[in-house]
């Protein structure tokens, strides 16, 4: 089955925020850096840069991350939010926990008119985050 999978730039701290967010979720964390890779001799300033990261849970990625900006320069913005449908109270309040801390809460974490449970932030990082759990009726 086709997977869609967030591949998420950061600005020198990627390998910082996947362990981040590997503590969060848990799972396998995988980083290749520049400097492991054929192209180490072509870029020797970004040698500790993070060419590629995968997060695998259960064995299916959860997201991907890098710090290869390029030349455009990262711009962070507004136009993609994270969402995570959630499969129980606990899950859905220990992860707005661990991953809004240090972030900003738009949202707080609560029942909401249509019956889920709902919250979003912006994480420490600038990702913007939308957690919901849909209690079966």
């Amino acid at each position: 089955m086709t997977q869609l999978n967030p591949y998420l730039t950061f600005n020198g701290n990627a390998r910082e925020a996947v362990e981040f967010y590997k503590e969060c979720f848990g799972g396998d964390l995988t980083i290749q850096t520049v400097g492991e890779s054929p192209m180490a001799d072509q870029m020797p300033d970004m040698k500790n840069q993070v060419m590629h990261a995968d997060l695998k849970k259960d064995g299916q990625t959860l997201l991907f991350a890098s710090d290869m900006v390029g030349e455009s320069k990262l711009v962070s913005g507004n136009s993609v939010t994270l969402c995570i449908n959630c499969s129980s109270d606990e899950e859905i309040k220990g992860l707005f926990d661990k991953l809004s801390k240090g972030g900003t809460v738009s949202h707080e974490l609560k029942e909401e008119f249509w019956g889920d449970t709902y919250g979003d932030f912006t994480d420490k990082f600038g990702v913007r985050w939308m957690l919901n759990y849909h209690k079966a009726q």
